[in-house]
């Protein structure tokens, strides 16, 4: 018997059917009465079931209408140090990355984020990467790595998360996330090409600085995700 609620398990098994590709975006996921009768349960059990498929973001309920599976998205919460590649893996798409060009800068590097001044002393290693989910461009980034904590990183595969060499190769641990997002659009003929669209579209630009400890800067970042395949969500308790 399982361990988990009745809508839990339930929520389950609709999700399967979309990630399945059974329930595709924009159809209609079962109603409360259809999950009463295929599963014989309360009301309460169905309502709290298509309340679950809503927050986890696979569905969303349109008011006098039901329960419709959402276009394709990614949800990345602002409360998480959560790199792309695990963004991508639990949101249930396989991600991917592709070196566009990288560059040492021997003076430095600094920005202001979210009013506060932030600089890493150089040199800095400069990267430039396309990412994507499920081979569609999603975020184009640009990087700023400290070669005080990663001297060598130049020769490491640049294809895999950042985040998994910081900790995994060079033993480093992640203490904060300092994150600026602001609104904009990808209008730039050289974004349009690499996010494969013809016209322009509204985006997040994500400035951020990132520490491996107490003031020190492992690295920054200039990162556009594209708006129309990305979310951010904020909760507080």
């Amino acid at each position: 018997m399982s361990t988990f609620p009745k809508y839990f398990v339930i929520s389950q098994n609709i999700v399967s059917r979309i990630k399945q590709g059974k329930l595709r975006p924009g159809m209609k996921v079962p109603s409360e009465n259809e999950i009463i009768h295929q599963y014989k349960v309360s009301n309460t059990t169905a309502r709290k079931t298509l309340q679950e498929i809503e927050y986890a973001g696979w569905a969303v309920k349109i008011k006098g209408k039901g329960t419709f599976v959402r276009t394709a998205n990614v949800e990345r919460t602002a409360t998480r140090i959560l790199g792309f590649t695990k963004n991508m893996t639990e949101a249930g798409h396989t991600p991917a990355t592709r070196v566009i060009d990288d560059k040492i800068i021997k003076k430095g590097y600094s920005a202001v984020i979210n009013g506060r001044f932030y600089a890493i002393k150089g040199p800095v290693y400069k990267i430039h990467r396309l990412r994507y989910a499920d081979d569609i461009p999603m975020m184009y980034e640009e990087r700023y790595i400290s070669l005080a904590f990663c001297p060598d990183i130049k020769k490491k595969n640049l294809e895999q998360s950042l985040y998994d060499l910081y900790e995994n190769v060079y033993d480093l641990t992640l203490t904060e996330v300092n994150q600026m997002l602001s609104a904009t659009m990808i209008e730039e003929k050289k974004l349009k090409t690499l996010f494969n669209i013809e016209r322009s579209i509204p985006s997040l630009l994500v400035e951020g600085v990132t520490f491996c400890g107490k003031e020190m800067v492992l690295e920054m970042e200039k990162s556009i995700y594209r708006g129309d395949k990305y979310r951010f969500s904020v909760r507080a308790t």
